[in-house]
């Protein structure tokens, strides 16, 4: 026929699982590889030929055989395009709900191994509602309303996402995959603890820093370097500039004098103080009582 068609791959179905590429086994379909018609036993329409499993898929080209009016039916419509899917039949032989085979929005188990018994033409494709599979014996086709066998993950999807989210938090943490949710709050604990601590030597280095400011400040206000109302200014500008810096620009002040105490009575070098007129009669009455 030349139409090479899709068997199976690893896609999320409609059902909320999936079936692994690498866990089918094909061997005892390609010893008797019916070509059923809507996987019901007793509709041979021929078989499928040149079974490929590869790039994560399998992959087959159906030949129909024409003994009868349905085989017959059936080349004309894959020919003209009407039918153009088939889905598989399978055994389900191993389930797992690891994290490692979840994809995002799977409800149900990923099939990890499984066989192949049939493969039919179908209206309705392989990953859609027209699957069959049987499980303990029982087959079950599961676009005919039946519920799937394969269990809903439920809780234990939402413990697999727990456990998922865990193994990262645990890596970025520094902690390996395997370290257990005690492990992980411990070492939250201790960060927690380390960051308290930082924020509390911050705290203490930034009072001591306002304490020195404040003495610098309150040093140059008693020398009379700047006013009392000037003090809030020059604790600001401590703050920004750092106790450092605020002290060399406050020793570069001069305390502030009164113009009274800038007037010296004291003589110039070499030079006789001038005396009063007081002075100067008390000399005479001296002078006069000596005489």
């Amino acid at each position: 026929m030349g139409k090479r068609v899709r068997l199976t791959n690893d896609s999320l179905n409609s059902y909320g699982y999936r079936v692994l590429t690498t866990g089918v086994d094909v061997s005892q379909y390609e010893r008797n590889p019916l070509l059923l018609y809507m996987h019901e036993r007793g509709k041979v329409i021929g078989y499928m030929k040149d079974i490929r499993v590869e790039d994560g898929e399998i992959t087959g080209e159906p030949c129909f055989d024409e003994a009868t009016e349905l085989s017959k039916q059936c080349k004309k419509q894959w020919e003209f395009g009407s039918l153009r899917m088939v889905s598989i039949g399978f055994d389900v032989l191993e389930t797992s709900g690891d994290p490692k085979h979840l994809l995002e929005g799977q409800t149900r188990p990923t099939v990890t191994k499984s066989r192949i018994y049939e493969v039919s033409v179908v209206d309705i494709g392989a990953n859609d509602d027209a699957i069959v599979l049987r499980k303990d014996g029982t087959q079950i086709t599961l676009g005919d309303g039946s519920d799937c066998p394969l269990p809903l993950l439920s809780n234990n999807h939402k413990n697999n996402q727990a456990q998922m989210e865990l193994k990262q938090l645990a890596r970025t943490l520094g902690l390996p995959e395997t370290a257990d949710e005690a492990a992980v709050n411990a070492k939250l604990a201790e960060l927690n603890a380390s960051k308290e601590e930082a924020e509390n030597m911050r705290k203490e280095n930034e009072a001591l820093k306002l304490a020195q400011i404040t003495a610098a400040v309150d040093a140059a206000v008693a020398a009379k370097k700047i006013r009392a109302d000037q003090k809030d200014h020059f604790l600001n500008l401590g703050k920004k500039v750092g106790i450092e810096d605020l002290n060399k620009t406050l020793s570069a002040m001069y305390p502030a004098v009164k113009l009274s105490e800038t007037l010296s009575t004291e003589p110039a070098p070499g030079k006789t103080p001038a005396k009063s007129p007081w002075e100067e009669r008390m000399d005479e009455i001296r002078a006069n009582l000596k005489k």
